[in-house]
């Protein structure tokens, strides 16, 4: 194992950091964190609407005789889910231009410009506007700060002028070029016959990547993935987030639209998938490690004493106590339970959600919510709850004896001393 864990600090570790780090999925992360409540709320407004309750159903409609009551998850929706491309076309630019420092705020304006120049007026406002808000938001970034900096374009102001008006006037002629340029790729693809580019996009890429993603392989991959780098102290979750976002917010919506017209939701895999079956505790299933603990670690005192302290945060899927108190991170007794536990109940909860036992995961609860809690949340099921409950045994089940191990070396060290 030391030889391992020596082999990725050597060689894995360095390259890792460089890609978590990179720019432009820092901004990616960062602009959906920001868009997190929104996401949330618009979730919880599906769930009210589409709550399979007939009791609820039918008091909602003895109230207001029909179902006009449910204008107002709709109009929820539409403030929310109905409008993300645009949130995430501002967020990235302006996140990207902040990083050089260049104008953030104009640099928003002009993707969110550049965005509607494109056509998304019609249809991409919403989640299926997704992957194009964010090419739109990194492109204008890339374009319009390098623009920003060039002195030949900018207008130069008199003296006692406002700074906000002389900021302005500094990115008139690279906002207006920036816009000129998607404004001449909308009309090149109009020439070419695509009468909806955000329509035509998502059904030959969004789509088909959405669902590759949905596989029990990429499920499998996520689960692997996240605790394997927080092994080595990299943040797994925040690394892979921009890709599960780019996924996850299309996926829930067609998810709910699907159910509200009566149909078979067709994405398993999502967040509130991962959030409620998987990252139980915190990546890892962490809350399985403190039930564990406190099963067969009693003995432990520098295992107690960290996990008296993890086991409140835990509960609401905080697990950085774990991590660095522990610690998880480059412990070689916790290295093969830390990455297979995710695994697999990750097996556990796909296959239960195919076979039917469970229904898709279709509400996205807040991630702080408690294990088996979130389940039922997510599924608006029962059925959730368990699976989540099952989960939770097992996890329980494969830390015991690693749990078991740290203990009696423990004790053998305090032998020695």
């Amino acid at each position: 194992m030391d030889k391992f864990i020596n082999f990725m600090e050597k060689y894995f570790i360095p390259y890792a950091s460089k890609i978590g780090n990179q720019r432009h999925l820092v901004a990616i992360r960062d602009a959906f964190t920001v868009t997190m409540p929104l996401m949330i709320l618009g979730a919880l407004a599906v769930m009210f609407n589409n709550l399979p309750i007939p009791a609820f159903q039918n008091f909602m409609k003895s109230i207001f005789g029909g179902t006009s009551w449910t204008g107002f998850g709709a109009a929820v929706w539409n403030g929310t889910f109905g409008v993300l491309s645009v949130f995430i076309a501002f967020l990235v630019a302006y996140n990207l231009a902040k990083g050089v420092g260049k104008d953030p705020i104009g640099a928003g304006i002009v993707s969110v410009a550049s965005f509607f120049t494109l056509g998304a007026a019609t249809t991409g406002m919403n989640s299926s506007g997704l992957f194009i808000a964010l090419i739109v938001g990194i492109l204008v970034a890339e374009i319009f700060t390098r623009l920003v900096g060039n002195e030949k374009l900018v207008i130069k102001m008199p003296d006692g002028v406002p700074p906000a008006v002389a900021t302005s006037f500094a990115s008139l002629f690279p906002a207006m070029i920036t816009i000129s340029i998607f404004g001449l790729v909308a009309a090149i693809i109009a020439a070419f016959g695509v009468k909806d580019m955000f329509a035509a996009f998502y059904t030959a890429v969004q789509e088909p990547f959405m669902g590759l993603a949905n596989s029990y392989g990429s499920a499998l991959f996520i689960a692997f993935i996240t605790p394997f780098l927080w092994f080595f102290g990299l943040h797994g979750a925040n690394m892979i987030d921009p890709f599960m976002q780019a996924i996850n917010a299309p996926a829930i919506a067609a998810n709910a639209n699907a159910l509200a017209a009566g149909k078979e939701a067709p994405y398993i895999v999502n967040k509130p998938f991962i959030d409620s079956f998987v990252n139980m505790g915190g990546t890892g299933v962490t809350i399985g490690l403190i039930i564990a603990i406190y099963l067969v670690g009693r003995r432990n005192k520098p295992y107690m004493v960290v996990n008296n302290l993890a086991a409140a945060p835990g509960i609401f899927n905080i697990n950085e106590p774990l991590m660095f108190g522990l610690p998880l991170v480059l412990n070689p007794i916790m290295f093969i339970p830390f990455i297979l536990t995710p695994m697999v109940c990750v097996t556990t909860a796909y296959f239960a959600t195919s076979f039917g036992w469970v229904p898709v995961a279709t509400v996205m609860p807040p991630w702080v919510t408690p294990p088996i809690i979130g389940g039922f949340l997510a599924t608006q099921s029962f059925a959730g709850a368990i699976l989540a409950a099952v989960n939770l045994v097992i996890s329980v089940v494969i830390y015991l004896p690693f749990v078991s191990l740290a203990t009696r070396q423990e004790m053998k060290k305090e032998q020695q001393a």
